[in-house]
């Protein structure tokens, strides 16, 4: 479903991400983790299409993702509160998230009913603006657009972060009941080693943009993820 090839990122002569090739097959549960700076976030931008790369190139689906933007009807994505739009209620921004998908007002209540318990009923109908919400809340609100029209790939920077542990608890089922029940490709992000190996398949270690690890998750996976970081 991805492939990157010979893909690298670089500023002011400095190289952040240096990837000769990685495949991310479809319906896969992907997890990268690194210490800051390792890359993780540049990778997501360059599967977005939100840099160029410096060499290389992002395949979505056999699409070159900086030559054509036939990928993105598929594909959604969640960074940071930067992917929101801060001026739109909740609502307004999940209709305008929805219409985009080709779905109805009438569509995304439907879909936005089922998290109820997620949202805790802090964020809809309180006539709040996105900007003005929490950065748990925000996150929230950004994740689950995310998902709306039920797309094939969805892209998530540290989605467990600044959300109460109940809410990681609901999200990480959520995110392991997506691969299950749509065969949707996620990749996450995330510094949190015990949510990355809990709901991943594979998670991939990379150390100053380069892959240094390459996992598929066991039981004895937490262990050694630990074991490396502490060194």
């Amino acid at each position: 479903m991805i492939k990157a090839t010979q893909l690298s990122k670089k500023y002011s002569g400095n190289i952040v991400l240096d990837i000769e090739e990685l495949e991310i097959l479809k319906g896969q549960t992907f997890g990268l983790v690194g210490n800051n700076g390792a890359g993780k976030t540049t990778f997501f931008n360059l599967l977005l299409d939100l840099i160029k790369p410096t060499t290389g190139h992002v395949l979505n689906n056999e699409i070159q993702v900086n030559v054509s933007e036939d990928w993105k009807p598929y594909t959604a994505a969640f960074i940071d509160e930067s992917f929101l739009i801060g001026y739109l209620t909740p609502e307004e921004y999940f209709y305008f998230i929805g219409e985009l998908r080709g779905l109805n007002k009438a569509d995304v209540d439907t879909f936005l009913a089922q998290f109820n318990e997620i949202f805790n009923e802090e964020i809809l109908g309180g006539k709040k603006y996105l900007r003005d919400l929490s950065k748990g809340n925000q996150k929230k609100a950004g994740i689950v657009a995310a998902l709306i029209g039920n797309p094939e790939v969805i892209i998530l920077d540290e989605p467990f972060a600044n959300l109460d542990p109940t809410t990681q608890i609901r999200l990480k089922k959520l995110l392991k009941d997506l691969t299950v029940n749509s065969n949707a490709t996620v990749l996450i992000s995330s510094h949190d080693l015990g949510h990355v190996t809990e709901v991943c398949e594979r998670i991939v270690v990379l150390n100053k943009g380069i892959v240094v690890k390459d996992i598929k998750t066991s039981a004895a996976t937490l262990k050694e993820l630990e074991a490396y970081f502490s060194v």
